[in-house]
């Protein structure tokens, strides 16, 4: 039979009172500490957290709302997130929506459902219609990488913008012109974004960017392969691949190295978001670096900080920047 609070009690001799306020982290005498916590680890005491909620209203849960569990980016960043809620004492539940507005909303609802304290979400609808539901309940929510107009919530966002255009910059500073990008889908937030930054680079020295060297994929392997192709194909002048997504530039480098392309030599390419990649790539891979440990923890802190405030204040909007990490998968073309 599963210890209780009354066995501690008898075993340390300790009123119930003083037992319940340590479980609930509270203060006690540092004897009375030493006495219940020798007595949880001889009687193996757990605390039923299923009960703890129904009194207290609280789970010590937060759910995590993402559109794909594949996703490199996705996964470094929750599990981040996790080691920070965990050391604070709170666990999370995860739900890949698969980038479907449906199954996000579904994921959500059932969130609110299991009484989370929390929802944190890197969101898949353009309106954010899923969030609606946990914002009227009060439920804290914050967003990862995202921003939802129209909606006052907590966000923590990598300047999108300025990496794509410090990117395509760089292309252009080394003489190219004939420059595709693999962006995310159309309606999502990232993708626009450095989608807007890659057009700018184009537009600030005077070039008009060309708008069938814009391919759009899904954030998978399978987009960047399919992406890649069709820029070969449309373009017999192409000298520089920008890719947006560490999976899409995968799915690129296979493509380019099925083709039998050499880079950079007959193609340069930029890729995005990881380092490990960057380095076992010949020639080693210049990419766009996000901060995947600050992102994470922001997001984490935030949580945080609106669980312990009774009444929550103006959205509070992080912005940080990316880092053009330089390799060898450029060509130099201003000689050529």
């Amino acid at each position: 039979m599963a210890a209780t609070i009354k066995d501690i009690a008898k075993k340390t001799g300790l009123g119930l009172a003083t037992i319940s306020k340590y479980l609930n982290g509270g203060n006690v005498l540092e004897e009375n500490k030493a006495a219940i916590e020798e007595a949880i680890k001889e009687l193996d005491f757990r605390v039923n957290e299923f009960a703890r909620g129904l009194k207290t209203s609280k789970s010590k849960t937060i759910g995590v709302v993402i559109p794909e569990l594949s996703n490199l980016f996705c996964t470094s960043i929750i599990t981040i997130i996790e080691d920070i809620l965990r050391q604070n004492g709170y666990g999370i539940l995860v739900c890949d929506c698969r980038t479907d507005e449906k199954l996000e909303y579904e994921a959500t609802e059932f969130f609110v459902n299991k009484m989370v304290d929390g929802i944190i979400s890197m969101p898949v609808s353009r309106d954010g219609g899923h969030l609606k539901l946990p914002l009227s309940k009060g439920i804290p929510v914050v967003l990862i990488d995202r921003k939802v107009e129209g909606l006052n919530v907590d966000a923590v966002l990598v300047d999108n913008v300025a990496a794509a255009e410090n990117a395509v910059e760089y292309l252009i500073s080394y003489g190219h012109r004939e420059i595709g990008i693999i962006c995310g889908p159309e309606g999502i937030f990232t993708s626009h974004q450095r989608q807007l930054g890659y057009s700018q680079a184009f537009i600030k020295k005077g070039i008009f960017p060309k708008q069938e060297l814009m391919t759009y994929g899904d954030y998978t392997v399978e987009s960047g392969y399919r992406c890649l192709n069709e820029l070969i194909k449309k373009s017999e002048s192409l000298s520089a691949v920008f890719v947006t997504n560490y999976e899409m530039t995968l799915g690129a480098i296979i493509a380019i190295n099925e083709l039998g392309i050499k880079i950079p030599e007959q193609i340069s390419l930029i890729g995005f978001d990881n380092m490990h990649m960057a380095q076992v790539v010949k020639p080693r891979l210049t990419i766009i670096s996000q901060p995947i440990h600050k992102i994470a923890e922001n997001v984490a802190h935030i949580m945080l900080k609106r669980l312990s405030q009774e009444k929550n204040e103006d959205a509070e909007i992080v912005h940080l920047s990316t880092e053009l990490i330089v390799g060898e998968s450029v060509q130099d073309r201003t000689h050529l």
